[in-house]
């Protein structure tokens, strides 16, 4: 099926992450970075030129394309879905990636930062990469697999499908959202235009694996009032907010709640911003759990210690803000059970084992499956994201391209 085609993924995806697409947490603005439009302009051009003429980027900075149905059964719309910004947590500007063919199985050293080292020992995935090619950047940027690695998986399967006519399929949708990776990537979507019955996130990390479940998720806002006074004449008077903002956070447990203390399915309380001056402080929270009744339980132990720093600082007062992010995509996917039966036979008919995952994080799909979109997480090979370290193998990314071709069929087949 794939012996004499020509994948087109790699040069996808070497073109799209010289783009800068860095979303901003901080920005009003949406989508929060203007440039996160370049790509998509370009994703615009690249798909109307293999003849989907209706691609077309919105104002709010999201893709749309068609891909009509070519059989005659009434098949249920499904859509595939990437993100095209990059994380904050790692400059994405000027990246320079680096094709390591036939990788020998030893350390990676960046040449634009030889501090910069991708050892095996520190990544084990990698050890199964022996004799692959090899994506990197050159040691001072993030590489931005996360996530136009989907981007491009999605491009060729679209060029894929688009020049074999004789693969059946129902109407696909295509869909490459910005502000993902600032928990906005769906804020504005339209889901009335793209009209789709199911969903696919290409999103997912390792050869093979799946992604049905998420965490749950809230963000927490404490805002502490001081009393503020002029420091010379402070005595009995002064409420330093700052000092009552870096008690609270000394409270809390330095060997639980943790992201550096939890594993598995044990979720956590990341404080993630702090700003302000002695008379308001300013403290951000995220709250994570594949259970969602355990953010509350999370919330609720986040007050009791908040009570208690207060009660140390007489007269200081704070506000406690909770604000749903996202849940558990599998609280809707358990009812729709053929969507991931479908996509687990496809990556079998890919050739590779399916490894079946829960994300310790959220997707689009996770916030699109409770808005009427099922939607789970696939791999595409994307590895050591938001750092200097990122990677992805190119046989993984054409392996992605092949689960998603195998994906649209079976959709045509079971209808």
């Amino acid at each position: 099926m794939f012996d004499n085609y020509q994948f087109t993924v790699r040069e996808k995806f070497i073109s799209y992450v010289q783009i800068d697409t860095q979303s901003d947490p901080q920005s009003k603005t949406f989508p929060s970075t203007e440039k996160q439009k370049t790509l998509g302009r370009l994703l615009v051009q690249e798909l109307q030129q293999m003849g989907l003429a209706d691609a077309h980027l919105d104002e709010q900075g999201y893709v749309y394309a068609t891909i009509p149905a070519n059989t005659g059964k009434q098949v249920p719309v499904i859509c595939f879905c990437a993100h095209m910004d990059t994380a904050p947590d790692c400059t994405g500007t000027g990246v320079k990636p680096i094709i390591h063919h036939n990788y020998d199985g030893g350390d990676i050293v960046l040449p634009d930062d030889p501090t910069q080292v991708i050892s095996p020992a520190d990544h084990p995935y990698l050890r199964k990469k022996t004799g692959e090619d090899i994506i990197t950047a050159s040691g001072t940027t993030l590489l931005g697999a996360d996530d136009k690695a989907g981007v491009a998986v999605i491009m060729d399967m679209a060029n894929y499908l688009l020049t074999h006519p004789e693969l059946k399929h129902g109407t696909i949708k295509i869909l490459f959202t910005p502000d993902e990776e600032v928990g906005r990537g769906v804020d504005r979507i339209d889901l009335q235009k793209l009209g789709a019955d199911f969903g696919y996130t290409l999103d997912g990390g390792e050869r093979g694996s799946f992604e049905d479940e998420t965490f749950s998720a809230d963000a927490v806002t404490i805002t502490f009032h001081g009393i503020s006074a002029h420091p010379g004449y402070a005595k009995d008077k002064l409420v330093n907010a700052i000092k009552v903002a870096s008690y609270f956070i000394d409270l809390l447990p330095k060997d639980a709640w943790s992201p550096e203390t939890t594993e598995d399915r044990y979720g956590f309380v990341h404080p993630v911003h702090i700003q302000g001056i002695a008379e308001k402080v300013t403290v951000e929270f995220i709250i994570r759990d594949f259970y969602t009744h355990k953010l509350v339980a999370y919330e609720n132990s986040l007050r009791d210690e908040l009570e208690y720093a207060l009660k140390k600082f007489p007269g200081a007062k704070a506000d406690f803000v909770v604000k749903e992010q996202y849940r558990n995509m599998k609280e809707v996917l358990d009812n729709h059970p053929q969507v991931s039966e479908y996509a687990k036979e496809a990556i079998t008919r890919a050739g590779v084992a399916v490894i079946e995952m829960s994300a310790r994080g959220g997707t689009d799909g996770s916030r699109l499956s409770f808005m009427g979109l099922p939607c789970p997480n696939l791999f595409t090979g994307e590895m050591a994201f938001h750092g200097k370290h990122e990677y992805v193998s190119v046989q993984d990314m054409q392996k992605s391209v092949e689960t998603i071709i195998h994906l649209a069929a079976i959709w045509e087949e079971k209808a």
